[in-house]
């Protein structure tokens, strides 16, 4: 019975110490915090790591997360200056920096965050169109994360950042804005398209002004080589006439020509001055011999000799032309100019 009576002893000593050692020491982990209280009022806060409190007496009655942490609050409704309500979600971003602040003077920060965040926000977008609010995202921001972080500093928690996951119109609000968007952007379409045909326009006008003048500089330097072939042709057909001229008279000076001779070629011509059209009837007299006698008095009597130069003339002989050289030199000239016209600052370098 006393071995039995000392195994429970010792059985139930080990179990107290156990207990009073697990009272004793209070692990807490990294970035919490504990709070302390002896008999229901404060007395210190744990740190991180191995810690000893008086078992009975001290009480660890909060842990508190120092980290920072991320809550989402549900949609609400907010009503815009323009008296529209748009439903709108936030994000806040917060961290315990005071963890007996954040204990004691509120009962509850998450929920005191929320309703704070719900009427900040409504007075912020109170101010605001729509328009101003849908491209106003930093600004809402930034003034909401002022308002929050001022208020909670009391509470020991800083506001990092906040958040606006979205901005909701009502749904015949997103028509009207669609069709707005629809609207703008075919304004803008057309305007392009404008734009553009006005731009081929003139340069398609351009084109044909620049068409126009290549082709009128084109038909000015045809004229005016043919022009210059016209006169040398003109000059060389001139040229040969002369020298025919001059061979014939050339032949008859040497021939010395006489009265039968002159009566001769009159009776050449009389078959070809009867092919005009209007020589339909010729009268030949009768006493020919006394007609071209008659002839002859009227034109004179012509001597044996006509005193004109000896000089043979060779028939066979090709026609010099002398102003050859001439007309090349002329026509490159004009070659030349046509070139230039086309192609200013194109032409030949000089000699």
């Amino acid at each position: 019975m006393l071995g039995s009576a000392v195994t429970v002893a010792i059985v139930l000593l080990a179990v107290l110490v156990v207990v009073v050692l697990t009272m004793t020491v209070k692990i807490v982990p990294q970035a919490r915090a504990g709070i302390v209280e002896r008999f229901g009022k404060y007395r210190t806060t744990l740190s991180a790591g191995l810690n000893i409190v008086v078992p009975f007496i001290d009480k660890v009655r909060y842990k508190i997360d120092l980290r920072e942490q991320v809550v989402s609050f549900p949609p609400q409704p907010v009503i815009t200056e323009d008296n529209l309500v748009v439903s709108i979600d936030t994000v806040i971003y917060f961290q315990v920096t005071d963890a007996v602040a954040a204990t004691y003077e509120i009962a509850n920060y998450i929920q005191a965050i929320e309703q704070l965040t719900m009427t900040t926000l409504r007075n912020i977008i109170g101010g605001m169109t729509l328009e101003h609010a849908l491209t106003s995202r930093d600004q809402i921001n930034s003034g909401l994360r002022g308002e929050l972080d001022g208020a909670t500093g009391r509470w020991g928690i800083r506001v990092n950042r906040v958040e606006l996951k979205g901005i909701d119109p009502p749904p015949s609000i997103i028509d009207a804005m669609e069709q707005q968007m629809r609207a703008e952007r075919n304004k803008r379409a057309a305007i392009l398209t404008a734009e553009g045909d006005r731009q081929s326009a003139i340069l398609t006008a351009e084109g044909e002004k620049q068409s126009s003048i290549l082709t009128a500089e084109g038909d000015r330097q045809a004229a005016i080589l043919r022009a210059q072939a016209d006169r040398q042709a003109a000059i060389l057909r001139a040229q040969g006439e002369a020298q025919a001229i001059e061979a014939v008279f050339q032949a008859i000076h040497d021939g010395n020509p006489d009265q039968k001779l002159l009566s001769y070629q009159y009776l050449q011509m009389l078959p070809k001055i009867a092919e005009g059209e209007g020589s339909t009837v010729w009268v030949i007299p009768a006493e020919l011999t006394e007609a071209l006698g008659t002839i002859g008095g009227a034109i004179g009597k012509i001597p044996v000799d006509g005193g004109g130069s000896k000089k043979r003339v060779d028939l066979d002989e090709p026609v010099v032309d002398e102003s050859s050289s001439q007309t090349s030199a002329a026509v490159e000239e004009a070659l030349e100019a046509a070139k230039e016209a086309e192609a200013p600052g194109l032409g030949s370098p000089e000699k």
